[in-house]
């Protein structure tokens, strides 16, 4: 698994990823894309099958309660997985790291993120760690 950390993220994200193993990992300023929109990402992701990370979860999946229905991955059918940092507005790079350590620490259970959304929001009883199918199960059917 390979990732690629959103411009909105600090680059502190993708020497984490390389202490954990993921050696491939860069950062989107560091592969000449800076500045770049969603949709231009999206293909770029698509094509160099990217595990993105991003805290622009809404640009992305789409809204939280109906994933899939709008957002960059709305209609893609075969994606290597998506990761969202979801914490409060202005969240510092302490919690964005800590965040991204837990869904380090979730795939070290050894499951890939091939058309899985694996987010990593707080709640109101804490952080919690969700993991769903995009496109959702059904969809990949018909």
């Amino acid at each position: 698994m390979k990732f690629l950390i959103d411009e909105c993220l600090s680059l502190e994200l993708v020497k984490l990823a390389w202490a954990r193993g993921y050696g491939e990992s860069p950062h989107v300023t560091w592969i000449g894309r800076a500045g770049w929109k969603d949709w231009s990402l999206k293909q770029l992701i698509l094509e160099g099958d990217w595990t993105f990370v991003t805290k622009n979860s809404r640009d992305f999946r789409g809204p939280a309660n109906r994933p899939g229905s709008k957002g960059q991955y709305a209609g893609v059918q075969l994606h290597a997985g998506l990761v969202c940092l979801n914490g409060p507005v202005g969240m510092d790079l302490d919690m964005t790291l800590d965040f991204f350590e837990r869904a380090l620490d979730d795939l070290v259970q050894g499951t890939d993120l091939i058309n899985q959304v694996l987010e990593v929001a707080l709640g109101d009883s804490g952080v919690r760690i969700i993991r769903y199918n995009l496109p959702a199960a059904d969809e990949t059917s018909r």
